[in-house]
């Protein structure tokens, strides 16, 4: 497939905090959490997804629904016989489904004289891409659509080697809100008030370039700000680029000098009110030997006070409030809905994408 061409389809709902977008790749699980043989359930769009890896190592993703009696089929196990391949067995009456491509290969009460062409049974399957560590799994609006319309994620600057951290956290809210809330540049002072972060009474005028990537835009490469007291752990004089990325992925990479770190953040719908925060750092600078316990605590002292302020957040939402955006603070909220209503057409029309960001520099105080 050529860059930017896209394939028809229908079903993405781009209105703000009120569907999900389909078509695309949503993170599921690290690699490691999924072992040879293993089964693992997820909820992701508001649907059961079974991630499983064969026993010869390939990660798969089906509907963890059997459509024999409903049993959940990562209650199973990972089965091989014979010329069916490597399948998943429903623990319920032993229905075997290929783990590859969903097909039934077997009902075992069947009796040899029983006409039923097992093999027009099958479960979802979906697509699945494995990559730097992460799985993703491809939700098409049209279950019979298999060929992505897009490419998976890939993160330019990833340092080899297992994360250094991981920490995850389920948000009460629509992704969309969990979206401009992770991109939100000036709630910093007055949600996370850390003495090695910054302070409400220490606030800075910004001006930061930004252009437009695949499915996105990033704040160009840029020394961070002169009240960002946590980049001073790492030395030297670092640089840092903040990229966000349809359906939900935000990364900054930080370089100093020959060293790097890359911290992804990646949202996966659960349900229409719950989000899943998964942060993901990798990096070869030696402050994450020295000082990883606090960098630890740190991060997951970030994401809980942005969890509470999602709680506290939904005490005025459930009124359904009309919203005031306003320029330049809250311009990359704006983006997003854009991205969001481009990417719903483009699907609609069957055309390609086409990126509605222009390149400028916004301002605010922080």
């Amino acid at each position: 497939m050529a860059d930017g061409e896209i394939k028809a389809g229908a079903g993405t709902d781009a209105a703000f905090g009120r569907g999900f977008l389909y078509d695309l790749w949503y993170f599921a699980a690290l690699s490691r959490e999924v072992k040879p043989g293993a089964l693992r359930r997820l909820e992701m769009l508001g649907e059961p997804v079974l991630i499983g890896r064969t026993r010869s190592g390939k990660a798969f993703a089906l509907r963890d629904v059997c459509p024999h009696r409903a049993a959940p089929l990562s209650a199973g196990r990972v089965v091989t016989f014979g010329s069916e391949g490597e399948a998943v067995e429903c623990p319920y009456h032993g229905w075997r489904f290929r783990a590859a491509d969903g097909v039934c290969t077997s009902v075992p009460s069947l009796l040899a004289d029983q006409d039923l062409e097992v093999e027009r049974i099958r479960v979802r399957a979906y697509p699945v891409r494995e990559d730097q560590g992460l799985i993703y799994v491809y939700v098409a609006a049209d279950p019979r659509e298999a060929t992505p319309a897009c490419a998976a994620p890939h993160f330019d600057g990833v340092v080899g080697g297992a994360p250094k951290l991981v920490d995850r956290m389920d948000f009460d809210t629509h992704i969309d809100q969990a979206v401009v809330g992770l991109m939100d540049p000036t709630h910093g002072p007055y949600v996370h008030q850390q003495w090695w972060w910054r302070s409400k009474a220490r606030q800075l005028e910004k001006a930061k370039r930004f252009e437009p990537r695949p499915l996105g835009f990033s704040m160009t490469r840029h020394a961070p700000s002169r009240n960002s007291r946590a980049y001073r752990i790492l030395g030297g004089a670092p640089e840092t680029e903040i990229t966000f990325s349809l359906p939900g992925y935000r990364w900054e990479h930080i370089q100093v000098g020959r060293r790097q770190v890359l911290a992804l953040t990646c949202l996966t719908p659960v349900t229409l009110i719950k989000t899943r925060i998964t942060q993901i750092i990798w990096s070869d600078h030696p402050a994450f030997i020295v000082f990883r316990p606090f960098i630890a605590a740190g991060a997951r002292s970030f994401l809980r006070q942005d969890g509470d302020m999602v709680n506290l957040q939904n005490q005025g939402l459930k009124y359904d409030p009309p919203l005031i955006w306003i320029d330049d603070a809250d311009r990359q909220a704006k983006w997003y809905q854009a991205l969001k209503r481009e990417w719903a057409r483009s699907r609609a029309e069957g055309r390609a994408f086409v990126n509605p960001i222009e390149p400028t520099t916004l301002r605010w105080r922080s």
